[in-house]
Order: structure tokens, then sequence, then C-alpha cells
């Protein structure tokens, strides 16, 4: 049996005892996984050489093997399992993937506290259950440095303390370095970076600003009152992070493509409804921005936007644009060659 399914069934079995309060006998494990006792008897030896402290009491001419969490109190004197413990120490893994996150040293301390109970051989187990579960970060993250994360620091103590805040901030529409007086209320990490949502007194509205143009952070010691109108579900208008109004979208899409766009929730207003040739319609109400065209743009040919107008001729145009920049006029490639590039034949089979 391939380890990794070893290694999961370990693992469940270990979280098994832990949960039954009077331990559970050789048989009942045996049962539950549906493997032989001779097996189960293998695990229970490998997790105890591990580190895992189980033990084994006889009652009612019965053996149960229990867990004894007692060598653990420091770390579940909170009301945690052992258990839900590791479950925390391998969720890691999802955070490390959040490139560019502020907070990295302060996870890397608790994690490290986490190292130092367990034995070696423990932290071995545990380290290769990331094996058969693992997470990949998003092309085009957003790196922070260390002078960021200083920042973001600061803003998030102010956030807590509702301290007001003078924020320099660079502006990429303005192409300007502007100074803000701020009430910052939260931080929103989506799509790779990471983006302050602040009211403005100035400009009487909640805006959003990008971590990463932030320039420069004072935290004043005057306070303010958070107003429940400010408590927003913040960029739950659009694809991306904005808001703004929104608009009902209607996107036809092809045949090949339609079981990838079944399966997935783009927006929660998300509506698909099957066409009997096998496509599909896809109906969104969503923002009309940059969010909203590219992902219209990610699919090439294979959707079409037919609701609204405004939005069709957009794509229409941003698609004559870039056909622009790779063959002259009437020099356009062959339709063979513009459909391999998105070539869908295997990209929704599963490998097996």
């Amino acid at each position: 049996m391939p380890r990794n399914a070893e290694v999961i069934r370990q693992w469940n079995m270990l979280r098994s005892i832990e949960a039954a309060h009077y331990g559970l006998t050789v048989q009942e494990l045996t049962d539950a996984a549906g493997v032989s006792r001779r097996t189960i008897y293998r695990d229970l030896i490998a997790l105890q050489e591990a580190g895992f402290p189980l033990v084994d009491e006889a009652r009612d001419n019965h053996t149960y093997w229990t867990l004894d969490a007692h060598p653990f109190r420091h770390l579940t004197q909170l009301g945690f399992s052992l258990s839900e413990l590791c479950a925390l120490y391998l969720s890691r893994r999802l955070v490390e993937s959040l490139t560019g996150m502020p907070f990295q040293a302060a996870l890397g301390d608790a994690f490290g506290k986490f190292e130092r109970e367990i034995k070696p051989s423990m932290k071995a187990y545990l380290d290769c259950l990331p094996s058969v579960m693992s997470a990949r970060p998003a092309g085009g993250n957003v790196a922070l440095s260390a002078a960021h994360s200083r920042m973001i620091e600061q803003l998030v103590d102010a956030s807590v303390e509702r301290r007001q805040v003078r924020m320099l901030y660079f502006s990429l529409s303005h192409e300007r370095k502007a100074e803000y007086l701020v009430y910052p209320l939260r931080f929103v990490y989506t799509h790779g970076a990471m983006y302050l949502r602040a009211w403005v007194p100035a400009r009487d509205q909640v805006l959003t600003f990008a971590a990463q143009r932030i320039r420069r952070v004072t935290v004043l010691e005057e306070r303010f009152d958070a107003d429940p109108a400010w408590s927003e579900d913040t960029f739950s208008r659009s694809l991306g992070p904005n808001d703004g109004p929104t608009a009902h979208v209607v996107i036809r899409v092809e045949r090949e493509l339609a079981p990838i766009i079944a399966e997935r929730q783009y927006h929660t207003s998300q509506r698909t409804t099957p066409r009997p040739d096998g496509s599909l319609t896809l109906e969104l109400d969503v923002c009309n921005d940059v969010w909203l065209r590219s992902f219209v743009l990610q699919f090439g040919h294979r959707v079409q936007v037919t609701e609204p107008a405004s939005l069709a001729r957009e794509i229409s145009d941003e698609l004559d644009l870039a056909r622009g920049h790779y063959a002259p006029a009437g020099q356009v490639e062959p339709l063979a060659t513009s459909q391999a590039l998105l070539d869908l034949s295997n990209q929704w089979r599963l490998p097996f």
C-alpha cells in the first residue's frame, strides 16, 4: 500500500483513539479501517515510535488503546486536543503559501513553541502528512518588504485600538504621493495582495489602499468611533478587490469549457444553466470592472458575453488590440493554431 495511504490511515486512527473517551480495542480499529489486525498492530507501533503516547489498558477482558495527553499538558491547557494542535501545526503549509503575509515571523515563533514540546520523531512523522495535502500560492503574489510588514502591524494595532492614522500613499491612478488621515478598519488578503480598508473623513467614504503602496504610517493619539455602516461585506460585489454598482452579466460558455465552469464557484451570485448542445449559460451580478474583463478574457474564444452589450464591446475592442500585437492587419494566424493555444481536451479530466 502506498506510504501516503498508510500515513492517512494512522492519522485517522490516532484521531479516533483520542476522540474515544474510554479508548478503542484493536478489533474496533480493524473494523473502522478495513484492514487486518496485524496491520493495526503495526500502525500502533509506528505511532508509538513516532512519539505519540499511546498506551494499552486491560478492562473487562478487553485491551483498550488510549492516548495519554499528559506529556503535552503545556500545549493542551487551553482546551485544544493533541490532534487539533497537530492539525494547526500542519496548517503552516497553507499559511506559508500566502507569500507576502506580514505575520510570518510571529507564526514562525508560534510553530517553534510547538516543535520544542514534541519529540523529533513526532515532528518527522507530522512532516510526512503535508505530502498528501499541499498548497501552492497563486501566481502574481505581491511580496512585501520588512518595512511594509512593520507598517501593516502598526495599522493592525491602530485598528484594534481605534486610533487615527496619518498615512502617506502612492496612487497609481494619479501617479503621485498623497497624505491621508484614515481610520483603519481591516485588512483583506485577496488575489495575492494585501489591501487596507479605511474610512477617509475627507472623502466621507471607505476607501481601499494596496499595502505595497503605503509609504509611511504615523499612528496618532486621537481615537475614532467605528460606525456600523462601515462594516460592509468587503469586495462582495466584484470578482476582485473592488467595489461599485453591479451589472447583470450573461456569458455563453462553449461545450468544451462548460464542465470546468460548472464545477467552480466564482461568485455568490453565480447561476449556471446547461444548454441542449452541451454548452451552458453563466450569469453573474457583479461590478463591470477590470476584474470581470480579465475573468472573461482568460477563456479566450471559449466564451461569449451576451449581456450587457457594453461589456461585449469592451471585450471585442480588447481582443482587437491584443491581436494587433501579434500579426499585421489581415494576416491573422490560422484558426487551428489559435485553438491549440486553448486546447481543453485534457484539462478537465483527472489522471485516473
